[in-house]
C-alpha cells in the first residue's frame, strides 16, 4: 500500500510512476475524487463542530441565567432544538467520510507500487537488462535431453500417477528423486543459516486473510490463490513462505536494535496459476505444489537496497556452489511484481530448453507491505515508530534447481552426476553410485 501523500499531495508522481508500470490511471483518478472529496467531508464536519462547540458554550451561558432571566431560558431551549439538527448532519458527515475512506482503503489496495528510479521502463520481459552472468555453459556431444525425459527413464519422477492422484500440474517424486529434492532443500538452509546469517522457521504452510493482505496478495490475486473453508474458518495455502515469514512481525512495533531481522524457511507453495493456461503443462516448471526455499528481510529504510543487493548474492551463492550457470537479470517496470519496488531475477540455463529460466527472484518492496501489514520500529528508545523495509527471495525454488541438475548434469546415458556439494547429503543414499570420486544418479534406471 502506497503513502497516502501520494493520492493528497502528488497525484501526477504516481500517475507518471504507474504509467511507466504499463498500469491503468483509472484507479488513481478514482482515489483522487474520493480524496477530495474525503477533504470536503473532514472541511464541512470539522466547521459544524465548531460551530456546535461554540453555540455549546453559549447555551451553557444562556442556561446560567435562565434563573433570572426566563428569556434566556427560551433562547437556551432554542439553540439546544438547532444544535440537535447540526448534531444529525455530522453524524451524516461521519458516516460519509467513514464510507469514503473504506473506498479509498479497498482501490489503494489495488494499486501497485512505486517502481524505483533505477529500474528501466518496459513492458514485459524484452525490457529485462541483464546485469551479469556466471558459470560456463557445457557444450554436449549429444543433445541433451529434458528433465521429463530423464526423470522419466531414470524412474524417479512420475507425472501419469500424479495426475490420476490430484490432476494436472502435480508430481511424484521416487527414490533418488526424492533424496536430490530433500538434499538441496538441507543444503540451501544450511548456507543460509550458517553462512548468509538468517534464522530458519518453520511457518504455518496456511494462513488467514489479514496474513494475504499484508503482503499484497489481496485482495487483487485473489483467483491465483487455494483456499480452504472449514465452518466459519477460512484459510489460504500459502503461494510461497514469504507470507508467514514477513507477517511474523504484523502489528508490531520492534526494539531499537532488532532491525535487520532476516528469515529462511522452507514450504511447500501453492498456486492455482490462473491465467498460465497452455504454459509450461510439462514438467516441474509451473505446478501447482512445489518446494521452495525462502528468504525475508525487514530491515531499515536507509539500508533496503544493500540489503537487496546482498539477498541476491546469497542466492547466487546457491547457484554457484552447485556449479549451475546463469544470468542476473533487473526487471523493467512492465514484468515487476505488483508490490515491488525493484526486483533481480536469478535464471538458471537449462541445456533441455536451450534457454534461461528464472529460478530466483530477490524484490526490494521499500515500505509497501510494511505499511499494510503495519511493520514498525523504533529507531531509538522513545523514538516515532517508522515503517520498515521488507525483501523477500527465493534461495531458491527446489524444483526448479533439481531440473537444472538433471539437465545440466546429464551424461549421454541419460544419468546424472551429483554436484560435490550434495555428496554428504546423498553418499549411501538409494538410487545413487561412487564411479571414482564422483557420485551419480541412476535411480531406478535398467540401462547398461
Amino acid at each position: 500500500m502506497l503513502d497516502s501523500r501520494y493520492f493528497q499531495e502528488d497525484i501526477q508522481k504516481l500517475e507518471d510512476a504507474l504509467k511507466r508500470r504499463g498500469s491503468s490511471a483509472d484507479l488513481i483518478q478514482q482515489v483522487g475524487h474520493l480524496a477530495a472529496n474525503r477533504k470536503k467531508l473532514i472541511r464541512e464536519a470539522e466547521t459544524l463542530k465548531s460551530q456546535r462547540n461554540t453555540v455549546s458554550q453559549e447555551i451553557a451561558q444562556l442556561k446560567s441565567k435562565a434563573k433570572t432571566d426566563p428569556q434566556a431560558a427560551a433562547e437556551a431551549d432554542k439553540k439546544v432544538l438547532a444544535m440537535r439538527g447540526v448534531g444529525e448532519q455530522i453524524k451524516g458527515l461521519d458516516e460519509a467520510l467513514k464510507e469514503c475512506e473504506a473506498q479509498i482503503a479497498e482501490i489503494t489496495l489495488r494499486i501497485p507500487n512505486i517502481p524505483h528510479e533505477s529500474v528501466p521502463t518496459g513492458t514485459d520481459a524484452n525490457g529485462n537488462i541483464e546485469i551479469r552472468k556466471w558459470g560456463k555453459i557445457n557444450q554436449f556431444d549429444f543433445q541433451p535431453k529434458e528433465h521429463v525425459e530423464l526423470g522419466e527413464k531414470l524412474g524417479v519422477l512420475d507425472f501419469e500417477r500424479a495426475g490420476k492422484i490430484s490432476g494436472a500440474r502435480f508430481a511424484l517424486y521416487f527414490g533418488a528423486g526424492a533424496s536430490l529434492e530433500r538434499a538441496l532443500i538441507q543444503f540451501m538452509l544450511d548456507l543460509h543459516t550458517r553462512q548468509h546469517g538468517y534464522e530458519e522457521a518453520i511457518p504455518p504452510f496456511m494462513v488467514n486473510r489479514a496474513s494475504m493482505t499484508g503482503t499484497g496478495q489481496l485482495p487483487k490475486f485473489e483467483e491465483d490463490l487455494f483456499k480452504t473453508s472449514v465452518a466459519d474458518r477460512e484459510l489460504f495455502l500459502i503461494p510461497t513462505s514469504e507470507v508467514p515469514l514477513t507477517n511474523i512481525c504484523r502489528d508490531e512495533i520492534l526494539d531499537p536494535g532488532t532491525l535487520p531481522i532476516y528469515y529462511t524457511a522452507y514450504s511447500p507453495c501453492f498456486r492455482s496459476e490462473a491465467g498460465s493456461y497452455g504454459k509450461d503443462t510439462r514438467g516441474l516448471i509451473r505446478q501447482h505444489q512445489f518446494q521452495k526455499v525462502e528468504m525475508v528481510k525487514i530491515v531499515a529504510p536507509e539500508t533496503s537496497y544493500d540489503e537487496l543487493e546482498k539477498m541476491t548474492l546469497n542466492a547466487e551463492k546457491v547457484l554457484q556452489l552447485l556449479g549451475l550457470p546463469y544470468r542476473v537479470m533487473c526487471l523493467c517496470t512492465g514484468d515487476m511484481g505488483f508490490g515491488a519496488a525493484k526486483t533481480y531475477d536469478l535464471e538458471v540455463w537449462l541445456p533441455g530448453q536451450n534457454a534461461y529460466r528464472e529460478i530466483s527472484s530477490c524484490s526490494n518492496f521499500e515500505d509497501f507491505q510494511a505499511r499494510r501489514a503495519q511493520i514498525r520500529f523504533r529507531p531509538e528508545p522513545q523514538a516515532k515508530p517508522r515503517l520498515a523495509h521488507t525483501l523477500n527471495g527465493s534461495g531458491l525454488a527446489v524444483g526448479r534447481t533439481f531440473v537444472a541438475i538433471l539437465e545440466n548434469y546429464q551424461n549421454a546415458e541419460g544419468f546424472v552426476k551429483i554436484p560435490e556439494v550434495l555428496h554428504k547429503y546423498l553418499d549411501g543414499a538409494p538410487g545413487f553410485v561412487w564411479e571414482g570420486k564422483e557420485l551419480w544418479m541412476r535411480g531406478k534406471s535398467k540401462q547398461k
